[in-house]
């Protein structure tokens, strides 16, 4: 890249970080990882002009990017701290994989159901270090007997599975959406010292419904 077209990227990139904290994005460090990785390279070609929007935008096999400031506020929740062990449920597009490991992440298990969906955030991940994704039922836990310090869900469900909440270590958090399509709310669940289990119910958000099961097709 030419000087001209780094300047041009950074001021883009800086204006896109002011329009998610003009929408009440407020915790530095997801602003930060927002700023250092460019949405755009996780964005499907024919969509790339709308990159910098805060719009959620289609992927192949059906699904959806979710929007930049939903993103943000479940990352906020999430409160990832450096060194974390994080499982992702729906790796999409990997944009949220990538942040997760810019947030301090050492290690990031991302389960998608859709082959296509794991080949293309493989590619835009561009090798990224920490970042393993796997094609599998994310609502049916981790593949292996292992625990997470977070868990990201990337979709809306009804309730959480067990095998989920089952994964979380002692005072690990899980970040999701309950409720039903268009009607949901941002919910975090959290393991106590204890072994307790300990649900919060937050903001309403929009995140697309999650489908269990490893796709057939795609």
């Amino acid at each position: 890249m030419t000087d001209s077209e780094v300047r041009g990227e950074a001021e883009e990139n800086a204006a896109f970080v002011l329009a998610l904290r003009e929408r009440g994005v407020r915790d530095t460090d997801v602003l930060r990882a927002m700023e250092r990785v460019p949405r755009e390279r996780f964005v499907p070609a024919r969509h790339r002009a709308q990159a910098r929007r805060d719009l959620a935008l289609p992927l192949p096999c059906g699904q959806t990017m979710t929007a930049p400031t939903v993103v943000a506020a479940m990352l906020t929740a999430l409160g990832v701290r450096p060194g974390a062990r994080v499982l992702e449920v729906g790796a999409g597009s990997g944009y949220a994989t990538a942040l997760l490991l810019r947030l301090g992440a050492a290690h990031v298990l991302s389960l998608e159901r859709y082959r296509t969906l794991a080949e293309d955030a493989l590619a835009s991940l561009g090798g990224e270090s920490g970042a393993v994704i796997e094609i599998g039922d994310g609502l049916a836990g981790p593949p292996r007997p292992e625990r997470f310090d977070r868990i990201l869900v990337n979709g809306t469900l009804a309730a959480f599975p067990a095998p989920l909440l089952d994964a979380l270590t002692p005072q690990g958090r899980l970040v999701g959406a309950l409720g039903a399509a268009g009607k949901c709310r941002l919910t975090v669940v959290e393991r106590d010292a204890g072994g307790r289990v300990v649900e919060r119910l937050g903001s309403p958000i929009r995140v697309t419904p999650l489908t269990p099961g490893r796709a057939e097709v795609f």
